[in-house]
C-alpha cells in the first residue's frame, strides 16, 4: 500500500540535482595536485576549489539545502571529540590577514564592512563560511520554471524588526542604498491574488476529517467568523470558544491594573491563558497551537501570553491593556504592536538580497549592478569571491574547527584559525578574529574560553526550522479553491502559501494561474509539553535524522490532500522541491517563561559574547534576537571591541 501511494504521489519522479558539476570539479582538482612540490600542491588545491569553477552557482541546487550535507559533519566531529584523532595534519596556507571572520552570514559580512570602515586603509579581510554559499541563514532559492526565473527565501524572510532600524544597522542600510519604505510602495503588488482568501486545512488525523475551510484564519472577517466556522470539523463548544477568543470584549482579569495584567500575562503561556483564564474548551488548543510558529518556532504552550499580545494575537481585547510593552527586569518582550516595528519588506529571495548587496559592496567584481532593486537579478560570479590579493575574500565550504589566540590572550599579538575544507585542515593567521558563527559551536572552537563563558554560550539554543520551496506546474487549484495562504495546524508543514508578488527591477512574478509558480511551506519540529529551549533541542535532533525522502513524501501528501478538491495532482503538478533544513535556525530570544527575572547583564548572550584576547563574537545569537538589524549591530560592536 505504501509503495502504491508513493507512486500516486509522484515520489518516484526524479528531483533534479545540480551538484554534478561541483562533484566533477572536486575530483579533477584533486587529480591536478599529484606530483607537485608541497608549495605548488598547496596552491593548486586552494585554486581548484569548487567555488572558483566556471558555472558554480549554489542558489539553483535542489533537494536538501539549508544546513546541507557537507556543511556540518566536521563541526559535529569536533563536538563529539574525535575530529583531531582523524585530522592530525594541518596545512599552513602562509596567509595572514588583518581580520579573519568566521561565518559569512549577514553578521559576518557586516563585520567585514565595519572593520574596513574603522581599520587603517588597505586592511585585508578573510571570511570563512561553512556552507557552499554565502549569506548564512539568508539563503536564495532560485528556480527556472517555464523559462522564467522565480525566487523564494531559503531562510531569513524579510527586512523587519520589532523596533525601527537604529545606529550602525540603519547607517549600513543607507550605505547599501536600501530603503524598505520606498521598496514597499513601488514593488509590492496585491492585485494578482485579489479574491483569494486565507484558509484553514483541517486534517483527519487531528480533527477527524480532511476539510479546507476558506475564509478562516487570523485575517478572516470577524462578522462572518461563526458562519465560516460552521464548516469546520470541530465541536460546537470549540467553535463557540474560537468566536469568543477572536471577538470577545469581556475582561477576564477584572480589578487589576494594566501593568498588573501584563505582569501576570508574562508568567503564563498563551495556551494557559486561553484555557485557564479565558476558560476555553481545551479543544481550541490544536487549532491555535501553531500560530506562534512563524515568530518563535514552537507552539503556544511555550510562548508567554504577553508576547502573543505584543504581536497582535487574539483573545486580549477585553483586557484593554495600555499601549507600550510590559517591562520586566529591564526587558521588553517582542512586540511589533507595542513598538510599531520597522518597515517590513520581503525581497523575492528574502534577505538573501541584503547579503548579496553586502557582498557586492565588499567585492564589487562578484555581483553586477548598483542599487537595491537590480540586486535581485544581478549575476553573481562566485569565482571572484576568493581572489589572491583582493582586500576582502570569502572562502566557502570551510568549516572552522579552531580559533585561538597566539600566546597569552591578555597579550596576544594575533590569532590562528584552522578550517576543514576538501577533506583537509588548513590554517590561516590574523591580527584579529570575529566569530560571527553560531554560539553553540564557539566553546568547541575556543576550548580555552573561561568555563562560565562556555556555559553561557551553550545556553543559546537556536530555533530549528524548515522552509520548503515547491515549484508547481501552475496554480489553478489555488484559484479553483479560492485560497492563497493555508494554515494547516495538524499537518507536517503548519502552513503553505503562494509566493508573494514582488516585482522589483527586472524581476517580474507570474500573474496567470496557468503559469508555473512557487509555494512556500513552513515546518517547526518542536515537541509540545516542554519549555521553548527543550522543544528546540528535540526539534534539532529530529531534523538531523530526517532524510529528504521523508520531507518529500509529506510535502506531496499534504499538498495532494489539501488541494486535491481543486484538481491538484502531486505526481503531475510538482516540478521541483528545495527543503531548507535549519537544525540550528534562528537566534534565541528572551522568553519570560524560561529566562524570567534574570538580570539583563547576566543573560547568556551578554556573558557569552565577552571578548577573549584578539577574538570577539558577533552574531544574532549574541544580540539574542533573530533580526537582521541585530546581526548588523552585533558586528559593529565586535569590531569596535577589538579596535578599541
Amino acid at each position: 500500500m505504501t509503495r502504491k501511494r508513493d507512486r500516486e504521489l509522484g515520489l518516484g519522479r526524479p528531483i533534479e540535482r545540480r551538484d554534478f558539476l561541483q562533484g566533477a570539479l572536486i575530483a579533477s582538482g584533486a587529480a591536478l595536485t599529484g606530483g607537485l612540490s608541497p608549495a605548488l600542491a598547496r596552491a593548486a588545491a586552494m585554486e581548484a576549489a569548487p567555488q572558483d569553477a566556471v558555472g558554480y552557482y549554489p542558489p539553483t541546487k535542489l533537494g536538501l539545502r539549508g544546513s546541507h550535507p557537507g556543511s556540518f559533519e566536521g563541526a559535529h566531529a569536533l563536538r563529539d571529540g574525535d575530529f583531531w584523532d582523524h585530522n592530525k595534519d594541518i596545512i599552513d596556507t602562509d596567509e595572514t590577514y588583518d581580520l579573519v571572520v568566521v561565518g559569512g552570514g549577514i553578521s559576518g559580512l557586516s563585520t567585514a564592512h565595519f572593520f574596513r570602515e574603522a581599520a587603517p586603509k588597505g586592511a585585508k579581510i578573510l571570511i570563512l563560511e561553512n556552507h557552499d554559499d554565502f549569506g548564512g541563514h539568508a539563503k536564495r532559492n532560485e528556480f527556472h520554471l517555464g523559462g522564467r526565473m522565480q525566487l523564494l527565501n531559503g531562510g531569513t524572510w524579510a527586512i523587519e524588526s520589532p523596533t525601527p532600524y537604529q545606529g550602525a544597522a540603519a547607517d549600513l542600510m543607507k550605505t547599501l542604498g536600501c530603503d524598505p519604505e520606498a521598496l514597499i510602495k513601488t514593488c509590492n503588488d496585491n492585485s494578482v491574488y485579489q479574491g483569494l482568501k486565507p484558509a484553514v486545512f483541517f486534517d483527519k488525523e487531528t480533527f477527524g476529517a480532511d476539510k479546507m475551510v476558506v475564509g478562516l484564519g487570523r485575517s478572516a472577517a470577524p462578522a462572518k467568523l461563526a458562519e465560516v466556522l460552521a464548516q469546520a470539523p470541530l465541536s460546537d463548544a470549540v467553535k463557540a470558544d474560537i468566536v469568543r477568543i477572536e471577538t470577545g470584549t469581556d475582561d477576564p482579569m477584572p480589578g487589576l491594573t494594566s501593568d498588573e495584567k501584563k505582569d501576570r500575562l508574562s508568567r503564563m503561556s498563551y495556551q494557559d491563558y486561553l484555557v485557564n483564564v479565558l476558560k476555553a474548551d481545551p479543544g481550541v488548543v490544536p487549532y491555535y497551537r501553531h500560530q506562534t510558529d512563524g515568530l518563535w518556532g514552537c507552539g503556544i504552550d511555550a510562548i508567554s501570553a504577553i508576547d502573543c499580545w505584543g504581536v497582535g494575537m487574539s483573545g486580549f481585547a477585553g483586557l484593554k491593556l495600555a499601549p507600550g510593552a510590559m517591562r520586566r527586569m529591564g526587558y521588553t518582550p517582542a512586540g511589533f504592536v507595542t513598538t510599531g516595528g520597522s518597515p517590513d519588506f520581503h525581497y523575492p529571495d528574502g534577505n538573501a538580497s541584503v547579503a548579496r548587496m553586502l557582498v557586492r559592496h565588499l567585492i564589487p567584481a562578484a555581483l553586477s549592478g548598483s542599487d537595491a532593486q537590480d540586486i535581485v537579478t544581478a549575476k553573481a560570479d562566485y569565482s571572484q569571491l576568493d581572489r589572491p590579493g583582493a582586500p576582502v575574500r570569502i572562502r566557502l565550504s570551510s568549516i572552522v574547527v579552531r580559533a585561538r589566540n597566539i600566546g597569552d590572550p591578555a597579550n596576544s599579538k594575533g590569532v590562528e584559525v584552522a578550517y576543514f575544507r576538501g577533506g583537509k585542515v588548513w590554517r590561516v593567521r590574523g591580527k584579529h578574529c570575529v566569530l560571527a558563527s553560531w554560539n553553540m559551536m564557539i566553546p568547541y572552537l575556543c576550548p580555552e574560553l573561561p568555563e562560565g563563558q562556555k556555559a553561557a554560550l551553550h545556553k543559546l539554543i537556536k530555533t530549528p526550522l524548515v522552509y520548503t520551496s515547491v515549484g508547481l506546474r501552475n496554480w489553478t487549484a489555488f484559484q479553483a479553491l479560492g485560497v492563497q495562504h493555508v494554515y494547516s495546524p495538524g499537518c507536517y508543514h503548519s502552513s503553505f502559501s503562494l509566493n508573494p508578488v514582488v516585482n522589483i527591477g527586472g524581476y517580474q512574478c507570474p500573474r496567470s494561474p496557468d503559469e508555473p509558480i512557487l509555494v512556500r511551506m513552513e515546518r517547526t519540529p518542536a515537541m509540545p509539553g516542554l519549555n521553548e529551549r527543550e522543544q528546540h533541542q528535540a526539534g534539532r535532533g529530529e531534523l538531523l535524522a530526517t532524510p529528504f525522502e521523508t520531507f518529500e513524501r509529506n510535502i506531496r501528501e499534504q499538498l495532494g490532500r489539501a488541494l486535491g478538491p481543486g484538481g491538484f495532482d502531486p505526481a503531475r503538478d510538482i516540478e521541483a522541491i528545495i527543503v531548507n533544513r535549519w537544525p540550528h535556525g534562528y537566534a534565541p530570544e528572551y522568553n519570560a517563561l524560561v529566562d524570567g527575572d534574570t538580570p539583563p547583564d547576566q543573560m547568556p548572550n551578554v556573558l557569552g559574547r565577552a571578548r577573549f584576547g584578539r577574538i570577539a563574537i558577533a552574531n544574532s545569537d549574541s544580540g539574542m534576537a533573530a533580526y537582521t538589524d541585530v546581526a548588523m549591530n552585533q558586528g559593529y560592536r565586535a569590531v569596535h571591541e577589538l579596535l578599541s
